[in-house]
């Protein structure tokens, strides 16, 4: 195999992860959809990696990533959060998840229009929706109200001006 292609391969499985979540998100199957999405932040983990070690970084693959991205840790969890809790707040609900899925959106784009290589600004999207998947999976733990705080917050705080080091 091209060891070019390796890379891009483990990013379109996260993609896969991501839009399979929707998928069991939709069949109401919300332990398996958090599930999904977990195991698409450890390919994400991998993808950069890969593309560093076979020097094989390119514009292509980074857009690729956050396309990728977007779907698995933005819209993905916001959905599967809002169809196991935040379905119950109406509306409400609703625009708590669209909110978490935009302010993703904005904050994967101006991470690739800032190209900052020592720090993030604001938390990034690959440990906020992965976070909000935990959340699902300790969702007979965790108080109701939790919930729409917590997407609230990590929205905000994707699109905020905080200044996080990169490891």
């Amino acid at each position: 195999m091209n060891k070019r292609l390796l890379p891009n391969i483990v990013t379109l499985s996260n993609l896969i992860l991501g839009v399979i979540s929707l998928w069991l998100t939709m069949e109401e199957q919300y332990t398996e959809a958090a599930v999904a999405i977990l195991l698409a932040m450890i390919l994400d983990g991998l993808d950069g990696r890969l593309a560093r070690r076979f020097k094989v970084t390119s514009d292509f693959g980074k857009e690729l990533d956050s396309l990728s991205d977007l779907v698995s840790f933005g819209v993905a969890p916001a959905l599967l959060t809002y169809a196991s809790v935040l379905y119950l707040l109406g509306y409400i609900g609703l625009c708590l998840a669209i909110v978490f899925a935009l302010c993703g959106a904005i904050r994967l784009a101006r991470f690739n229009v800032l190209n900052i290589k020592t720090h993030f600004i604001g938390i990034p999207i690959t440990f906020a929706g992965p976070l909000l998947a935990l959340f699902v999976l300790l969702s007979n733990r965790l108080p109701f109200y939790f919930y729409p705080l917590m997407t609230l917050l990590l929205s905000y705080l994707m699109i905020s001006k905080l200044k996080i080091p990169k490891y």
